[in-house]
């Protein structure tokens, strides 16, 4: 017996219908704020993923030689496939530029619960703008997509990694240093941060001021702990700007400044955001994005860029931990032939309500009634045309309500009116 690899997954159809319900609403809000869908193979050249994030990476995903001696790997992610497009592609159309995406992806990690090898992300960038509004818009478009699937519990966090430099430079901390430090900030181990903070001969009060500063909530707090300038009161300003939009223009309030976000990616440079769901424990994280820098590495002239991506698997994860009730498909109706010599009146019949829109099956089985209405149960079928001998010399078949068990004699020409 052959199984399916390990960190991969058979979906059923009911599981089907749950991730199409969530694909289909996620499309339908990225359109609703203009953008435009667009899809990137599903193995790249090996070298866009370790320009971006250095040889290391190679051990944490799935690359191999083809029989052309290419070095190709499967998409880990897909913002770097994105922006290679971008640069190829589509760097001379008009500014901004909205597109949003969906694609499996592959990942070497270790399975858990909402981790896969093989996941589904959704995601977006926009390319060409960086104003206060941009990125208000860019967040509260994260956040809309996931309160209108039905999320009830969820929280934003939203960051700023210059402001965050500035507070690395206050405490003189080294590119070696932080980026030691960048893991544990990121996932709020506080207590191993001020171990590290210790071996890096940081006096007990400064470490303490280090790691307040990361948890502050309120923005107008942070002049006691970073050293205000120019540059830094202008980001701080922009920051402001982007919440209050948030607030007054986009009416989401369930928001929390955060200075500890750190994203744990080399190429995010500015505003940064998250959305958990906190039922779901230390897996909670269902959103991630932020403002970065990787058009010039791969080519282009740089422009602002800022993204974000949604994970598929962990967003139904947490729906069903909500105890969201998805909406189900339904048949409109089982046509159901009496005998063999029905077989293909059948056939005609629900081939043209097909025709006319409906969702229509039929018995294929050559079963009796009873277990073809069973199936037909079985199956969430509002009705069940009931084909026979004497009901076709009238013209018509027998309409059967599934909910109510109600019959009725209907005139074939009229079958479409009766099961919408």
């Amino acid at each position: 017996m052959y199984q399916a690899p390990r960190g991969t997954r058979d979906f059923t159809p009911e599981e089907m219908q749950k991730r199409q319900y969530v694909e289909e609403n996620i499309r339908s809000t990225f359109q609703s704020f203009g953008y435009q869908e667009i899809q990137t193979p599903t193995f790249e050249n090996l070298k866009l993923f370790t320009a971006k994030s250095g040889e290391t990476i190679i051990d944490e995903i799935y690359s191999f030689t083809d029989k052309g001696g290419r070095d190709l790997a499967l998409r880990p992610e897909l913002t770097a496939p994105v922006i290679r497009f971008y640069v190829d592609k589509l760097q001379m159309r008009p500014k901004p530029l909205k597109l949003f995406y969906f694609g499996n992806c592959y990942r070497y990690d270790r399975p858990q619960k909402g981790r896969y090898r093989e996941f589904r992300q959704a995601g977006c960038e926009i390319i060409g703008v960086d104003t206060p509004e941009a990125y208000a818009e860019l967040i509260a478009l994260s956040y809309t997509i996931l309160e209108k699937l039905g999320l009830k519990n969820i929280q934003l966090n939203i960051g700023n990694l210059r402001i965050l430099d500035c507070l690395f430079k206050k405490y003189k901390l080294t590119k070696k240093q932080q980026k030691y430090i960048t893991p544990l900030i990121d996932k709020s181990q506080y207590t191993d941060l001020q171990d590290a903070l210790k071996d890096f001969n940081l006096s007990d009060k400064n470490s303490k001021e280090f790691i307040e500063a990361l948890q502050l909530s309120n923005i107008n707090k942070l002049q006691g702990y970073i050293e205000i300038n120019g540059n830094i009161e202008k980001e701080i300003s922009k920051q402001k700007q982007i919440m209050n939009l948030l607030r007054d223009s986009f009416d989401i309030k369930n928001y929390h400044f955060k200075l500890g976000i750190v994203r744990g990616l080399d190429y995010y440079t500015d505003i940064v955001f998250e959305i958990e769901a906190p039922e779901l424990g230390a897996e909670k994280q269902l959103c991630g994005g932020g403002g970065y820098e990787l058009i010039r590495l791969f080519g282009g002239k740089e422009t602002p860029t800022a993204g974000f991506a949604i994970g598929f698997d962990r967003t139904i994860l947490a729906l069903e931990t909500e105890g969201y009730i998805f909406p189900t498909s339904r048949l409109d109706a089982y046509v159901i032939p009496v005998n063999k010599e029905m077989i293909s009146k059948s056939l005609q019949i629900a081939q043209q309500l097909r025709k006319q829109g409906c969702i229509i099956d039929v018995d294929l089985m050559r079963r009796g009634i009873g277990k073809s209405l069973k199936y037909a149960n079985s199956r969430n079928s509002k009705k069940a045309i009931i084909v026979g001998p004497d009901e076709l010399k009238q013209n018509s078949v027998t309409i059967r309500d599934m909910e109510t068990g109600e019959q009725k004699l209907v005139e074939i020409k009229n079958i479409l009116e009766y099961i919408k």
